[in-house]
């Protein structure tokens, strides 16, 4: 492998996967990289998705068993030295990989046909950051699927992708569905709808404590800075507020969505909690 011949800069592969860095051209080609072992790993496990790998001969070297992997695939493999790799990454410091990918979002009408207990709702959320975070915590809760609305941050953003530390391959995630159309289909699946927001007439113990959280739940999170507008919040079964014991002014999102996927994981897992029926 070391031996082989690097990839030139001016090769159409370099300026091609070099555009994905831009939203028009993910949409319009539906690619989108992932960079790091991490990342191009869970890629390469993830049937028909991984399309291209760019590797520097010390990472191909560092990490064989992954590019092994990615050859396995059926993905195609370019050695480039590190200002190749450094044009194409969107990070400060890259780590070697950087991974071509096909968009792997699943349309909502097969996350409702899937009967899902735990969901997460991003609605207005815009930050990339933020938005991999919270898959990445809803992966770590064991929730069945993520929708994004068309009013969020693009799944694709590769801060988005870099943030979901790989969770972005676990779970179905939805992208674009208006909230109103995501609310009335989880409904209608028979999910009850709790919506986050730290202004909430009801606070995430008393609902533990009234024994609610057994049922199957999607939690819907607003936007980092001004949370839920009051129409998202009205088309909610319950508006529901992080409890702060201490003096902190309150939680970021990510924080927040976690205490609360958590809380609905917990529940459901307990005795008479729906995860503990369908595990029986």
């Amino acid at each position: 492998m070391v031996a082989a011949e690097l990839i030139s800069p001016k090769s159409p592969r370099v300026s091609a996967a070099r555009r994905l860095a831009k939203r028009n051209f993910r949409g319009k080609e539906r690619l989108f990289l992932a960079e790091g072992p991490q990342a191009v790993r869970e890629a390469a496990g993830h049937a028909g998705t991984l399309v291209e790998l760019f590797a520097t001969v010390d990472a191909a070297e560092r990490y064989a068993d992954i590019v092994g992997e990615a050859r396995a695939a059926g993905a195609r493999v370019h050695l480039a030295d590190e200002d190749v790799i450094a044009d194409i990454s969107t990070t400060v410091t890259p780590q070697g990989l950087v991974g071509v990918c096909r968009f792997l979002d699943t349309p909502f009408e097969e996350i409702l046909a899937a009967r899902p207990k735990l969901v997460a709702v991003l609605a207005h959320v815009r930050d990339p950051g933020n938005a991999g975070t919270v898959l990445r915590c809803a992966d770590a809760a064991g929730a069945e699927a993520v929708v994004l609305t068309d009013a969020s941050v693009d799944l694709y953003n590769p801060k988005a992708v870099r943030a979901s530390v790989g969770s972005l391959f676990h779970l179905p995630v939805a992208v674009g569905v208006p909230v109103e159309t995501a609310v009335r289909g989880l409904k209608d699946a028979g999910v009850r709808i709790l919506a986050a927001d730290g202004a909430g007439e009801d606070d995430l113990d008393t609902e533990l404590d009234k024994g609610t959280m057994g049922t199957p739940t999607a939690w819907v999170f607003g936007n980092e800075a001004w949370g839920l507008p009051e129409e998202t919040r009205a088309l909610a079964d319950a508006v529901v507020r992080v409890p702060i014991h201490g003096r902190a002014e309150s939680l970021n999102l990510a924080t927040a969505a976690a205490v609360c996927l958590y809380a609905s994981a917990r529940a459901q897992r307990a005795a008479g909690g729906c995860r503990s029926v369908t595990s029986s």
